[in-house]
This record gives structure tokens, C-alpha cells and sequence, in this order.
């Protein structure tokens, strides 16, 4: 259930009834020629929505902008690590001071990680333990792995957006071609300087990306997401 759009009266009744609230986080950043720099976004928001019909949550409006600097020169409209970071916390407390004491945040940017880091201990300490924050990365729940606007990526936006142009779809960087060392090189260089990294902005293939392989993935995230959110709450 969304919260967006939803009155006081409605939202303070539902809110009795839920287990938890979701913070979907994403970003705006570019994806390659076929998919729109709102890919990350739109893709935790799906998956937000999937996971709340299961767990019996309450889904909140996607924050939209991550950390992408890396990206640059290409489109990123970024914010800092301790800005997303301060964002999250603040939000967490005034939904504890709401009433949900549980609140799960569910990144959908890699760049976002570092916002992550000892976020759960600070809400519990900010809170003096009245909110439990739990925070993860949608990708770290599904078998395939990920890419950057690759074949696992554009197959996740085929499966949640209509936003996906498969005629303009081309060959990033093949990591399956580099050897263990020339790949820890270049994945290090790419949290800094994705587009010197990858020689376009793309990793991994999306040609062959479809539909259907995204709906399997995302019914796996969901899945298996279900579990560890069910021993959380």
C-alpha cells in the first residue's frame, strides 16, 4: 500500500495495520541510450510495491536522487553520501515519532552504499531504541548478476516500465572478458569514474534482455527478500 495520496484519517487507520513502512531509494542517472536516467528509481519502486503486498507494509515515496557523481560527465543529479544518509535518518525518526517503529530501507543504487553504513545503529541510537531501521540493497537478493544497464538491469526495467528503448540498446563492457585482476581494476576505477571505466557508461551486454527474464528476477528478489523481511519485523 502507497502512502502517497492518502489522507490523515485513511493513512493514520492503515498505518495500525502494517508492519513496517518502506523507503524506496534510488537515483537519476544516466543509463545508456535505451534506458531513462530514472531506471534505478523505477525499478526499487516496483519492487517496493511487490514486497509490501507480501510483507503487509507501508510503502513511502521514492527518494529519487543518490549519490552518482561517478557518472559524470554524463547526467547525474547527485547528492552527498552524508546528505542521503542525513535524508534517511530524519525520515526514520519522524515515522517512529508517527508510530512505525519498523522501517525498511531498500536501495536500488550501487553509489548509495556508503549512505547505508552504520545507518541502522544510528537510528536505534537516535531513537534511544523506539525505531528498528533496517537497510539493503535489492540486487544482493537475486542469483544473476548485476550490471549497469546491462542484460540483468534492462530486464528488470522491461518487467516494471514502458520507458525501455530496445532499438537503441548497445554492448557496454563485458566483464566476463577481463581477467580477475584487469576487473578488480576497472570495478575500482568505476565507483570513481564509471564512464573512463566502462568507455560509455554501460556494463555488461543488454541486447538480449527481456521481459520475461525480468519478471523472474524479480520475483526471486522478492522472494527471497520476503524471508529476511519476515524474520526482521
Amino acid at each position: 500500500m502507497n502512502a502517497e495520496g492518502l489522507s490523515d484519517p485513511a493513512l493514520q487507520k492503515l498505518m495500525k495495520k502494517r508492519r513496517g513502512a518502506i523507503i524506496p531509494v534510488g537515483s537519476l542517472e544516466q543509463h545508456g541510450a535505451h534506458l531513462p536516467v530514472s531506471t534505478d528509481s523505477d525499478i526499487v519502486t516496483h519492487i517496493a510495491e511487490k514486497l509490501a503486498e507480501k510483507c503487509g507494509m507501508l510503502v513511502l515515496p521514492t527518494i529519487q536522487y543518490g549519490v552518482s557523481f561517478e557518472h559524470a560527465p554524463l547526467f547525474n543529479a547527485s547528492i552527498s553520501t552524508s546528505t542521503l544518509q542525513k535524508i534517511l535518518v530524519e525520515l526514520c525518526l519522524s515515522i517512529g515519532q508517527n508510530g512505525m517503529r519498523k522501517v525498511l530501507i531498500l536501495n536500488g543504487h550501487h553509489g548509495n552504499q556508503g549512505s547505508l553504513r552504520g545507518i541502522e545503529g544510528k537510528i536505534d541510537r537516535l531513537s534511544n531504541g523506539r525505531v528498528r531501521a533496517f537497510a539493503v540493497s535489492y540486487w544482493k537478493f537475486m542469483g544473476a548478476e548485476f550490471d549497469h544497464a546491462g542484460f540483468a538491469e534492462t530486464s528488470l526495467m522491461l518487467a516494471c516500465s514502458k520507458k525501455v528503448r530496445m532499438n537503441l540498446a548497445k554492448k557496454g563492457l563485458d566483464p566476463s572478458k577481463l581477467g580477475p585482476e584487469r576487473r578488480a581494476k576497472v570495478s575500482r576505477l568505476a565507483q570513481t569514474h564509471f564512464v573512463k571505466a566502462t568507455g560509455g557508461g554501460v556494463w555488461g551486454d543488454p541486447r538480449k534482455a527481456t521481459k520475461i527474464q525480468g519478471q523472474k528476477m524479480i520475483a526471486e528478489i522478492v522472494r527471497n527478500m520476503t524471508k529476511t523481511v519476515s524474520k526482521l519485523a
